[in-house]
């Protein structure tokens, strides 16, 4: 008999656990206490089974015939009612348990094991992009529910800005997350980010660096030599160009007694890629040596000279010894020197491996010398410490080879060496008997037996100082000349963004960043005609606060280079780190104090030179 409203409001307690039928299953128990509770019963795999429903009266008898019919529905398709059930209640908890957020964090974590921090590193890319462009979005949903399009709005968002290289990045990177999912997060069966490279729009073409040929050599060689700005950045470019390498020079890396510069495999990207593909340690892979010329020698005599206490790297940043000088400030002085689109830092070594091949020398010495991967897969691991002496010979050769260059001897600077196979005698006797009269015969180079090393009858050549240009090619440079270089190296360092890219960074308007400037709330330099650069540091907000603090206690018209330099300047009070790079929230009192007196005493004494005159 099929139970009423008013039978199952009226049952009540009897001291005994009792049950009042429905139809189709559905029965209502009523405990000793009174307590009631909506069961339905069903035959599963010929066994009776039971599942409760809810209890009244927070189930009515229309709400609990409603959810037996949905069992009933179950039954008929072939599903245990009560098991989905359970799936369903997992799910919902799994669903609360790995949003979008909590699976992005676990991902990051497991790159990072193999990824290392750095400031241009693929882990700060991959947090600066997801911080800004993702996790606003899909933070708080639930993997299991996102899809296709969610993730095409993500990606679409980022090329409407003409962000193209960062949106094939993040699909990438959306790829590599939801694969990591599928192994992790029970029941995720699909990968949504798979295809999305399908629609995505194209890139513009590659730019490869651009490098020099040799005809082109003797005008840049000249030009670098009467570089007008610091000394560090004119050596920095030469010694790039008489090795290949450069940024990550460390003094304790050299040994000049035995001509040699060895780098560990970490700090070589090309070594560094093999490493975290083979999942070795960096003690498993010989590290990097690199044979240095006698010009080359010069070069890293001379800055080791000069070495700071402070300093970390052979070439510092030009405002932060810790650091090492910039990619930008390479390219910086490269444009200055007039070869803006003709050549870039990594340029250099394209130079150097054009040259190197069409003079004549293995490619095999090449790669090696320039830190290339042997692409060659029958081969076995390549290894950095094979071919030094033969090397050594190559760099020097091609140290001299610049040489003869900057002198104008582009005929014997550009010759091809001739390859002569021990044991084969003739062929370099028979191609050097037709040379002309009065011409210099081309460099032999003697391929011998194993580990005989190579015999190279170099061209005779005058070799120049790579540290010091002869006196009457010296720039005449006034003291203004040479401070407003210097300004000008600073303010195209790498961390003074334009107010545009710090406006991206900060999550804010340009127009709101400009203000920021004008009400003397954020740090900004500027030099001649060439806008206004904010230091990135200002985004920390223990190190803005400080700046903020300084300005508010700077009399109207206060130049902000003064500020700038006192804040960057390394003091004694601090071991040898700048205000901007030790200040703590202990110590932030000090620094400003110190900051303060130091742009006063700069003020006065520019009042002071300004009465005199």
């Amino acid at each position: 008999m099929a139970l009423t409203d008013m039978t199952v409001l009226q049952a009540k307690a009897t001291g005994k656990d009792y049950t009042l039928g429905d139809i189709d299953g559905l029965s209502l128990g009523v405990s000793a206490q009174g307590g009631k509770s909506w069961h339905f019963r069903y035959t599963w795999l010929g066994k009776q089974k039971r599942m409760s429903l809810g209890t009244y009266p927070e189930i009515s008898l229309r709400d609990a015939r409603a959810r037996r019919d949905e069992a009933r529905a179950l039954l008929a398709k072939g599903i245990n009612p009560r098991l989905h059930r359970e799936k369903e209640r997992q799910a919902i908890s799994l669903a609360a348990e790995h949003t979008f957020q909590a699976v992005y964090e676990k991902w990051l974590a497991h790159r990072s094991l193999k990824l290392k921090e750095g400031r241009q590193s693929t882990l700060v890319q991959i947090r600066r992009a997801f911080d800004k462009d993702v996790l606003p979005a899909l933070r708080k949903r639930s993997i299991y529910e996102i899809n296709r399009a969610d993730l095409l709005e993500v990606v679409g968002r980022i090329e409407r800005r003409k962000a193209l290289s960062v949106a094939e990045k993040v699909r990438t990177w959306f790829n590599q997350l939801f694969r990591y999912a599928l192994v992790i997060v029970p029941g995720l069966e699909r990968n949504p980010a798979s295809d999305l490279d399908v629609v995505a729009l194209p890139q513009p073409p590659v730019r490869h660096n651009p490098f020099l040929r040799m005809e082109e050599l003797p005008a840049f060689l000249r030009t670098l030599r009467k570089y007008p700005g610091r000394q560090q950045t004119q050596l920095g470019i030469r010694l790039l160009l008489l090795t290949g390498e450069l940024r990550r020079a460390e003094p304790g890396q050299f040994l000049l007694d035995d001509g040699l510069w060895i780098i560990e495999p970490e700090n070589v990207k090309q070594l560094k890629t093999q490493m975290i593909k083979a999942g070795k340690n960096p003690a498993d892979i010989p590290p990097y040596i690199v044979p240095l010329s006698v010009q080359a020698i010069e070069v890293v005599r001379f800055m080791l000279d000069r070495f700071k206490p402070a300093q970390r790297y052979l070439f510092a940043h030009a405002s932060d010894l810790n650091e090492r000088i910039s990619e930008n400030t390479i390219n910086g002085a490269l444009k200055r020197l007039g070869y803006e689109s003709q050549l870039t830092g990594h340029g250099i070594r394209g130079t150097i491996s054009t040259a190197l091949n069409e003079i004549g020398y293995p490619k095999v010495w090449i790669e090696a010398q320039l830190s290339h991967a042997d692409r060659d897969k029958v081969s076995a691991a390549y290894n950095h410490a094979e071919y030094v002496e033969q090397r050594r010979r190559m760099m020097q050769d091609w140290a001299d080879r610049l040489d003869l260059f900057e002198q104008g001897q582009v005929e014997a600077a550009s010759a091809h060496l001739t390859v002569h196979l021990e044991g084969v005698t003739g062929a370099a006797e028979d191609r050097n008997a037709g040379t002309p009269p009065g011409e210099a015969a081309a460099p032999i180079l003697l391929v011998a037996k194993p580990r005989e090393g190579m015999c190279l009858s170099t061209i005779p050549v005058q070799r120049l100082s790579a540290v010091r240009a002869p006196r009457s090619e010296e720039p005449a440079l006034s003291n203004i000349q040479r401070e407003r270089m210097l300004l000008l190296d600073i303010l195209e360092a790498p961390h003074n963004l334009s107010v545009a890219e710090y406006a991206k960074l900060a999550g804010k308007s340009r127009r709101w960043i400009t203000y920021e400037i004008q009400a003397g709330n954020l740090l900004s330099i500027s030099l001649d005609n060439r806008g206004q650069r904010v230091p990135d540091w200002q985004l920390d907000p223990l190190k803005r606060r400080l700046v903020q603090t300084i300005l508010r206690q700077m009399p109207p018209g206060v130049d902000t280079w003064h500020i700038y330099h006192a804040l960057t300047r390394p003091s004694g009070l601090f071991q040898g780190q700048s205000p901007i790079e030790a200040v703590t929230p202990e110590n932030l009192h000090v620094a400003v104090h110190l900051v303060c007196g130091a742009v006063g005493e700069k003020v006065m004494q520019r009042e002071g030179l300004g009465m005199r005159a």
